[in-house]
C-alpha cells in the first residue's frame, strides 16, 4: 500500500465516528457483515458517508477527477448525443435525468451546449444523494449560468415517469457490490468483521440465493484449482430495472470504467478489480479511513446488457469512451478554437488527448446505451462497437 496523506484531526474524527457506525451494524447483525454492506455504509450512510459527507471529492483538491473536471468537451460531445435522442422523441424534445452529478460541471457543459445548438432539454433534472454536491451544483449554475437554474430541477427519488435521455458518468462503479472468493471448487462470500482494533475480512460459505447461483455459474470459467477473488454486483442489475420501470421513451448512456464478463472473470484477474482513492492516491485497501475514500469496482457490463434485455431495452451500442466522443464529434468541437490560438487550443488538445488516449481515459472507459422506443442508430456507436466481447 502506498504512503499516503495524513488526514487533518476533524477528518480523523469523522472517519472514527463512521466507523463506530459501522461497527455497531457488526454488532447488530451478529459479528459479520457482507462486503456489499460495509461499501453502502462507507459511502452513503447518511451525512457520514463518503458520498453524504461535506467533503471535497472531485479536482485537484479532492481524490479523483472525472471526464467533465478534465475539459468540458466531454459535456459538449454528448450534448451532440442529447441532441440526437431529441430528434428521435415522437414530440421532437425531452427531458435529461442525470444520476450523480458530481460538481454540476457535465451538467452545466451540456446544457451550455445544447443551448448553443437552440436544442435545449424540457428540463434537467439531477437525482443526487449528496446534499453537499447539490448545493455546490446549484452554486456553479448560479455563478456561470443563472439563466439556466429554472431549467435545473433536483431531485429526492426517481419520477414516475421519464421520456428523454438518461445519463450516469462514473456512477455505476461505487454501487456497492458483493465480494465471492473461489476457491477448492468450494465458494465463499468476502465479509466484514471487527477484531477491537481494526476491520478484518471474514469468509463465509456461499450455498444458495442469488449470489450463488451467479457465482456458480461463473466457476465454469474459472480454473477450480486456483484461489479466485471477484466482485458480483447486485445493486447494478436493480438499478437498470429501475429506470425500466420509469422510462418510457428515450434512450439510457452510461459511462464508466470496466469490461464484458470474458475480461471481467479472467483466470489472470485473480484478485478482482476493488480500488480506493484517497487524495489522488489509488490503492486496495477498503477499511483504510472509511468516509474519507471512494471505493469502486469495475463494471461487469455483461450483467448490465443482459439485465437490459430482460427488461425490453433494445441495445444500441458498446463502445470505448475514445470510439464514443469520437463518435460524436469532438475532434470537431476542438477544431472550433484555432490551432493558431495556441494559448486556448493546447490546452483544449491535452485535454482530449486525456479523453480518448488509450493509456489515459479511452480504453478502460466504456459507454453503453439502450433505449426504449426509439429504433434508429445512435451517432455515438456508428463505428467501433464491442458488443461482441459483451
Amino acid at each position: 500500500m502506498p504512503l499516503l496523506p495524513v488526514p487533518n484531526e476533524i477528518a480523523l474524527q469523522h472517519s472514527h465516528a463512521l466507523q463506530q457506525i459501522i461497527r455497531t451494524e457488526i454488532v447488530t447483525c451478529g459479528g459479520w457483515i457482507s462486503f456489499a454492506r460495509y461499501m453502502e455504509l462507507a459511502l452513503y450512510a447518511p451525512g457520514m458517508g463518503y458520498y453524504s459527507a461535506d467533503t471535497v471529492k472531485f479536482g485537484s483538491s479532492g481524490d479523483f477527477v472525472t471526464a467533465p473536471e478534465i475539459s468540458s468537451l466531454f459535456g459538449k460531445t454528448i450534448a451532440r448525443q442529447a441532441a440526437q435522442v431529441f430528434e428521435l422523441m415522437e414530440s421532437k424534445s425531452g427531458d435529461i435525468l442525470e444520476f450523480g452529478a458530481g460538481t454540476g460541471k457535465l451538467a452545466l457543459d451540456l446544457l451550455l451546449e445544447l443551448e448553443k445548438q437552440g436544442n435545449l432539454p424540457r428540463k434537467y433534472l439531477i437525482l443526487e444523494v449528496s446534499a453537499q454536491l447539490r448545493q455546490h451544483q446549484q452554486e456553479l449554475f448560479e455563478e456561470f449560468a443563472p439563466h439556466l437554474v429554472a431549467s435545473v430541477d433536483w431531485l429526492e427519488r426517481l419520477p414516475s415517469r421519464f421520456n428523454g435521455l438518461v445519463l450516469a458518468n462514473e456512477v455505476l462503479d461505487a454501487m456497492p457490490t458483493h465480494l465471492v472468493m473461489w476457491q477448492d471448487n468450494n465458494l465463499f462470500e468476502l465479509g466484514v468483521t471487527w477484531n477491537k482494533k481494526t476491520f478484518e475480512w471474514s469468509e463465509r460459505p456461499l450455498v444458495n440465493g442469488e449470489l450463488f447461483q451467479i457465482a456458480r455459474e461463473l466457476s465454469n470459467r474459472l480454473d477450480p484449482g486456483k484461489k479466485y477473488i471477484s466482485e458480483i454486483n447486485l445493486t447494478v442489475p436493480g438499478f437498470v430495472r429501475s429506470l425500466s420501470d420509469i422510462l418510457q421513451q428515450g434512450v439510457v448512456l452510461l459511462i464508466d470504467y470496466g469490461f464484458g464478463r470474458s475480461e471481467y472473470y479472467h483466470p489472470q484477474r485473480a484478485q478482482g478489480t476493488l480500488m480506493c482513492h484517497y487524495r489522488h492516491h489509488a490503492h486496495d485497501d477498503p477499511f483504510y479511513l472509511p468516509g474519507l475514500q471512494d471505493i469502486t469496482s469495475h463494471v461487469d457490463f455483461s450483467s448490465v446488457v443482459e439485465t437490459a434485455v430482460d427488461e425490453e431495452f433494445e441495445l444500441c451500442g458498446y463502445t470505448t469512451q475514445a470510439h464514443f466522443l469520437i463518435n460524436c464529434g469532438i475532434t470537431e468541437i476542438l477544431a472550433q478554437t484555432s490551432a493558431e490560438n495556441t494559448k486556448n487550443y493546447l490546452p483544449l488538445a491535452n485535454q482530449l488527448q486525456k479523453l480518448v488516449s488509450p493509456s489515459e481515459m479511452g480504453e478502460l472507459f466504456k459507454a453503453i446505451a439502450f433505449s426504449k422506443n426509439i429504433h434508429q442508430p445512435l451517432i455515438g456507436f456508428v463505428s467501433g462497437d464491442k458488443s461482441r466481447l459483451l
